[in-house]
């Protein structure tokens, strides 16, 4: 969420407080495209959440990339939402990993980092959109998205003969938050967290304190909901990041529980974590999980 985002948040936080006297509302982190055109379904979710989701619609991205292999999927959400995601399998995968991006663009935009998972760390993955995303219909609210990941999850394991149990969940930025809430609820073999936060709250409290009240504390409060998930963890952060400060990630990683392992990246930004460093901790991070390999 660039403080471009916020300085909006801040606004329509104000208008709202100064027109109705209550709200409520929360700090989105990163935002790539405009906000989406008003329609009922979008009239009826709270100011937050038109905040907090900036989807790209096809055809933006790279929809036919070279070198990636991959399947097109369609699968459906709990209330009939119609979703899509890319399946990118390998030969003999050293794991299968379910991927939620963050709070704009859509698979097509990561076309770049699915390759690498599958050509340089042999991992098959699945990444799907959030629905109003990519070819993804609807649109995008917090309890939405959660219905799409599990959606999702169980999707995968159709598609590989798999169990809650064999899936690596990983999230980036807000899908951090989709992946921490969806291994509190289904126990998979290994959680990846990268560039996440604690709560959105406390995002709010770091940007604009005098307007953090306004955000629900137990929306998305992922160092709550960790304490659920028992399993193996991997989270890294940026040691500059501006959208969410490293603070956040730590205080994420102190509310996990063991085995768990942290990787501070260098200099690196909210966007720029993609480093030779990590990519050998995240390796590393798959040769030690449980199950098979």
């Amino acid at each position: 969420m660039p403080r471009a985002g916020l300085r909006t948040l801040a606004i329509a936080l104000l208008i709202s407080v100064g027109s109705s006297g209550m709200t409520q509302d929360k700090s989105p982190e990163p935002k790539d495209a405009a906000s989406p055109p008003a329609s009922e379904a979008t009239k009826s979710r709270s100011i937050d959440e038109l905040l907090l989701f900036f989807p790209a619609k096809h055809p933006v991205g790279n929809w036919n990339p070279s070198g990636l292999k991959f399947q097109d999927v369609a699968f459906e959400a709990k209330d009939k939402t119609k979703l899509h995601g890319w399946f990118c399998p390998c030969e003999n995968p050293r794991a299968i990993v379910l991927l939620a991006h963050g709070n704009a663009g859509n698979v097509a935009t990561r076309a770049e980092w699915l390759s690498l998972l599958q050509s340089k760390l042999r991992l098959s993955a699945f990444m799907f959109d959030y629905r109003g995303y990519g070819r993804s219909e609807g649109v995008p609210t917090v309890d939405g998205v959660l219905d799409d990941a599990r959606a999702a999850m169980t999707k995968l394991c159709g598609l590989t003969g798999s169990r809650d149990s064999d899936i690596v969940l990983m999230g980036e930025s807000l899908g951090g938050a989709v992946a921490v809430q969806l291994a509190a609820e289904r126990a998979p073999r290994g959680l990846v967290l990268q560039s996440t936060f604690s709560s959105l709250r406390d995002v709010a409290d770091v940007h604009y304190p005098r307007l953090s009240w306004l955000v629900p504390p137990d929306r998305l409060n992922s160092a709550s909901d960790i304490a659920k998930y028992k399993g193996p963890l991997l989270l890294s952060h940026g040691s500059r990041d501006d959208t969410i400060p490293f603070s956040l990630g730590l205080k994420l990683f102190k509310a996990a529980n063991p085995p768990k392992h942290i990787v501070a990246i260098a200099g690196a930004d909210h966007n720029d974590w993609l480093r030779p460093e990590y990519l050998g901790q995240l390796s590393n991070f798959i040769d030690r999980l449980p199950g098979e390999k």
